[in-house]
């Protein structure tokens, strides 16, 4: 039962973790690079981030659905605003000298996002999907919790109605381990990818 329930959740995690990078990404560059962009989605942005998003699962459920989508949805909107935010702000850090260098070279608008800001991005984010991997897995449990049939969210919220602690227990030291295995195994790839990144060492 355990190892089922892991699979479920597991899926539902990795799904949002990869959609929320992405988006992140996308928009990091975006926001970070082009002002007039900057200026129109910003306070999109920021409104977005100041919504509690357990505040919002009962819309998602009623929109979506109670399947998969809402709970990936529920950790999409979860994460990623203030990963946003973060690749905004360090693309905006990126050294003009660098800009000026590429563009002195002949770079395009494409080669300068991938030659220059995207190398440049994609330490800090593994660094911004471990700083949300908490966030991610409490968005999670609490989907699973309220509308689900498998899942370790969904499991430990059916046996705490008879005090089953023999159960509750393990799956939670379960859990703490799965998110200290994830946050390592993101630790180290940043570093073995992106060994010239200072931040990766932290």
């Amino acid at each position: 039962m355990m190892w089922d329930d892991t699979v479920s959740s597991m899926k539902r995690l990795g799904i949002g973790l990869v959609a929320s990078a992405a988006l992140a990404l996308v928009f990091g560059i975006v926001t970070g690079s082009i002002p007039l962009a900057s200026a129109t989605l910003s306070p999109f942005i920021t409104v977005i981030s100041m919504i509690p998003p357990l505040a919002v699962l009962p819309i998602l459920f009623i929109v979506f659905g109670l399947d998969e989508l809402s709970k990936v949805v529920l950790i999409v909107i979860g994460i990623t605003p203030m990963m946003i935010r973060d690749l905004q702000q360090r693309t905006r850090e990126i050294p003009e000298e660098l800009w000026m260098k590429a563009q002195t070279l002949g770079a395009s608008s494409w080669t300068l996002i991938v030659r220059v800001i995207v190398p440049q991005l994609l330490p800090r984010l593994l660094i911004a999907l471990r700083l949300a991997l908490c966030s991610a897995w409490l968005f999670l449990i609490a989907a699973e919790a309220i509308a689900s049939t498998d899942g370790l969210g969904y499991r430990i919220f059916l046996v705490r109605r008879y005090l089953a602690m023999d159960v509750i227990l393990p799956y939670v030291a379960w859990i703490t381990l799965l998110a200290w295995l994830i946050d390592e195994a993101l630790r180290r790839v940043t570093r073995w990818a992106f060994p010239w990144y200072n931040g990766g060492r932290a």
